[in-house]
C-alpha cells in the first residue's frame, strides 16, 4: 500500500484538476451553453440576438419546457436555432460528401455540442413535431433554422428540401429578391450559407444569393400559420449581427411574423426548468468552494501517510517487546511446545514474506516460495522452503534456537534497517 499510495495521490489530484476544469469551463459565461443557444456569449452563440429584440422592444423570452404542451390562446412566436429532428436523414450522401472537406466528410452536419452538451441537448421527438405543427396550422408562426442540409420530418410537412452548399466558398452575399415586408430596410445580408432552399410552389424567398440567385430564406404558409426557414445558422450567431444589414433582417422578420413573444426554444439546448447541484455551483461561484473541499480532503489523505523507509520503534517499544518475548519463549520451553514454537515462527516468517511478494498474508509457503522466486529472490525462497521442513522436525530447545536464528537472519535480509536483536536475544534465551 505504501508503494501504490503516491500513484493514488497523484491520480486523485489529476481526477480533481479534470473535474475542476470541466466545472470552470461550465461556469464560463462565453461557452458553457451550446451552439445557437441564446445563453450561449461566444461567436457561436446566439445571445446578440436575443438581447437585439429585447433592447429592441420586441419581448423575447427563453423557452426551458418541452413543446409538447404549447397554448394555442397565445401569440407566441417559437423559434429553433439548431434544433436537431428526431428521424433526420441524408437522403444524398454523395452530394454532402462532395461540398465538404474529405477529412470531415457527413461529420460536417452534426450540430456541433459543448463538452456535456451531447448529452443533454434532446432532439425534436415526434409528439414535439406534431403539437409544433398543429400550433402553426392553427395560425401561429415558427422561425426554423436548421443546421446543415439533412433532411427531416418537420422539413418534409412542409415541403421543403436542402441542398449542401460547398463548404469552400467564402461568405454570401444575400439579398431581397423582391420587397417584402420581411426585409423592410434589408439592403444586403452577408453570411456563410449552409445550405439552399427547394421551396414550394406558394412559398415567399425573402433571402437569395445574389450570385447564384438561389433562395436561402423563405416564408412558407401552413394552415393558417406561417414558418420561416433560413438555410444560413450563422445568420444567427454573435458574430454575424454587426455585418451590413443582418441585424435588420430578424428586426423586421420577426416583427412581420407576429406581435410576440418570441420564444427561443433552451430546452432543446439542454436547459430545463430543474436544475442539478452541479448547475447550481456553477452559476453562483460553488465550483471554487468544491474545489477548495477537494483540495483539503487530498491534503488531509496526504498528511495520514508518510513516504520512505519505516521508522526506528522507540526504546521503551523495543524493551518491552523484548521482555514479552523473553516470557514467551520461557513459557514455551517450560512447557514442552518447541514444535508449535517453530510452526508459529515459520507460519509468521512465511506471512511477512508473502506481503514482501505482493501475495495476500494467508497464503501457503510453497506459493510465496514460487512468487520470490518469480521475483529473482531465489536466496529467500529457499531458504523459507528450508525454515518450513526444519520447523516440521524441530523436537528440542536447540532445534528452535536455531531455527529462530536462521528465521532472524532471512528477516534482517527483508528489512536491514530494523532491529533483530530482540529476536535474537530470545533465540539464544529459548
Amino acid at each position: 500500500m505504501r508503494d501504490r499510495l503516491p500513484l493514488l495521490v497523484v491520480g486523485g489530484l489529476l481526477l480533481a484538476a479534470f473535474l475542476g476544469n470541466l466545472v470552470l469551463r461550465g461556469a464560463s459565461r462565453g461557452g458553457f451553453a451550446d451552439t445557437l443557444s441564446t445563453y450561449r456569449a461566444s461567436e457561436g452563440g446566439a445571445r446578440a440576438l436575443y438581447l437585439l429584440l429585447q433592447e429592441s422592444g420586441l419581448p423575447a423570452v427563453r423557452r426551458s419546457a418541452d413543446l409538447q404542451v404549447l397554448d394555442e390562446q397565445s401569440t407566441a412566436t417559437v423559434i429553433l436555432l439548431a434544433v436537431e429532428v428526431d428521424g433526420s436523414r441524408e437522403d444524398d450522401p454523395d452530394e454532402t460528401q462532395l461540398a465538404v472537406e474529405r477529412d470531415k466528410g457527413l461529420e460536417d452536419e452534426d450540430v456541433p455540442h459543448e463538452g456535456f452538451n451531447v448529452f443533454q441537448a434532446d432532439a425534436l421527438n415526434k409528439d414535439e413535431r406534431e403539437k409544433l405543427l398543429e400550433y402553426v396550422k392553427a395560425g401561429h408562426s415558427l422561425v426554423y433554422v436548421p443546421w446543415g442540409s439533412r433532411e427531416n420530418p418537420l422539413l418534409d410537412a412542409l415541403e421543403v428540401k436542402l441542398t449542401k452548399v460547398d463548404t469552400t466558398l467564402p461568405m454570401r452575399t444575400l439579398v431581397p429578391p423582391m420587397p417584402t415586408p420581411y426585409t423592410l430596410g434589408v439592403e444586403r445580408v452577408e453570411a456563410k450559407v449552409q445550405a439552399f432552399l427547394k421551396l414550394p410552389s406558394d412559398a415567399v424567398p425573402v433571402l437569395m444569393d445574389a450570385q447564384l440567385e438561389k433562395p436561402v430564406a423563405a416564408v412558407l404558409h401552413y394552415g393558417l400559420g406561417r414558418v420561416l426557414v433560413v438555410g444560413a445558422p450563422e445568420l444567427a450567431m454573435n458574430q454575424a449581427l454587426a455585418r451590413a444589414d443582418n441585424a435588420q433582417f430578424w428586426l423586421s422578420a420577426l416583427h412581420t411574423l407576429g406581435p410576440g413573444p418570441y420564444e427561443f426554444s433552451e430546452f432543446h439546448h439542454g436547459f430545463r426548468n430543474e436544475r442539478s447541484i452541479v448547475d447550481f455551483a456553477r452559476r453562483y461561484g460553488l465550483h471554487f468552494a468544491v474545489a477548495q473541499l477537494l483540495l483539503g480532503v487530498a491534503l488531509w489523505s496526504i498528511s495520514l501517510r508518510r513516504f520512505g523507509r519505516p521508522r526506528l520503534p522507540p526504546e521503551s517499544v523495543r524493551v518491552g517487546a523484548t521482555d514479552a518475548l523473553f516470557a514467551m519463549s520461557r513459557l514455551y520451553r517450560e512447557g514442552g511446545h518447541q514444535p508449535f514454537a517453530a510452526g508459529l515462527i515459520a507460519r509468521g516468517l512465511t506471512q511477512e514474506l508473502a506481503l514482501y511478494a505482493g501475495l495476500p498474508a494467508h497464503t501457503a509457503a510453497p506459493k510465496v516460495a514460487e512468487a520470490l522466486q518469480a521475483r529473482s529472490r531465489e536466496d529467500l525462497a529457499d531458504t523459507l522452503r528450508a525454515i518450513v521442513r526444519r520447523a516440521d522436525e524441530t523436537q528440542s530447545d536447540k532445534d528452535l534456537q536455531q531455527l529462530a536464528a536462521r528465521a532472524a537472519e532471512l528477516r534482517n535480509r527483508i528489512h536491514p534497517t530494523e532491529p533483530t536483536r530482540g529476536l535474537a536475544a530470545s533465540s539464544e534465551e529459548s
